[in-house]
């Protein structure tokens, strides 16, 4: 199997496979990870000021079961888990939110809330912090993950949160292998939101606030809630898992309000139609979330 996940390792001896990058072959990790050599990674994004999470609001709530039901109706087979937060009401919902995913980069915001709920995080973890999260940098990704026990980063951060599908990876160089759910992305984002420090909070969404539409591997993204004209800050995951599995994930926050995460899994098609089967969802779950968006 391969993958290419936000990351830039090599994953089971397979074949690389050029402009995308997670954990695993062609720019990810694999069993025995095989650095790809390339050019010197972009700096990291000028910090920006964190929005605040929630904005307050009179109007009626949307109806997220509605908006939901609209976003999947036509996804087909496409293998998708989908979950929504209204973090003004409490309101949830979702489609196969409780299904297991593996994260591709999605497990950078896992290490990141370990790190700074640990507190004494010292100016390089938070430069490598800012490039995981806004570049999806692989390499400060690779550190952090040695330097800060990714494994036990896992675990810890799953009953701090109260996280019931994620776990870690079976193979310890694999951190795109992280098993998580919507579900739990979703809960991870509301303890970021209210539970955080508030300095690490805003630190948090000013470097996904900040994240280019060109990561440092190369790969745009620019897709699902990252999409032009949706108003969200977004944490994205991508990965190829061999022999023809493409993972593509956007995880973040609309409108300040509304906590969304699709998961999905893209067999035998390419690349740019998965992207736009991603970004269709989306737009379509924001326009229910968001009138006029």
């Amino acid at each position: 199997m391969t993958r290419i996940l936000g990351v830039v390792r090599t994953l089971w001896r397979s074949a690389l496979l050029a402009g995308v990058s997670l954990v695993c072959a062609v720019a990810c990790g694999s069993s025995d990870p095989v650095q790809v050599a390339m050019g010197p990674a972009p700096a990291a994004p000028p910090a920006q000021e964190a929005p605040h999470p929630v904005k307050p609001r009179t109007a009626e709530a949307p109806d997220l079961d509605g908006a939901v039901e609209h976003a999947v109706a036509d996804v087909g087979t496409l293998d998708l888990g989908l979950s929504v937060l209204d973090l003004e009401t409490g309101a949830r919902s979702g489609s196969r939110a409780d299904v297991p995913f593996r994260t591709a980069s999605l497990s950078k915001l896992i290490i990141a809330v370990d790190v700074l709920s640990r507190g004494d995080v010292d100016d390089e973890d938070r430069d490598r912090l800012r490039r995981a999260l806004s570049l999806s940098d692989d390499e400060a990704m690779n550190a952090l993950w040695d330097v800060h026990d990714g494994m036990g980063a896992v675990d810890r951060v799953s009953e701090l949160v109260g996280l019931t599908t994620t776990h870690a990876p079976e193979d310890s160089s694999q951190w795109g292998d992280v098993v998580t759910s919507a579900e739990d992305l979703v809960r991870l984002y509301h303890y970021v939101l209210t539970a955080l420090p508030e300095s690490e909070r805003d630190f948090i969404v000013s470097a996904l606030t900040a994240a280019p539409r060109t990561a440092a591997d190369g790969f745009d993204q620019d897709f699902g809630l990252l999409a032009p004209g949706l108003g969200a800050y977004a944490k994205q995951g991508w990965m190829w898992y061999q022999p023809a599995d493409l993972y593509l994930h956007s995880a973040g926050v609309v409108a300040g309000r509304y906590v969304v995460v699709l998961l999905t899994v893209h067999s035998g098609v390419d690349e740019e139609t998965a992207r736009e089967q991603v970004t269709a969802v989306a737009k379509s779950l924001v326009s229910g979330l968001v009138p006029n968006s």
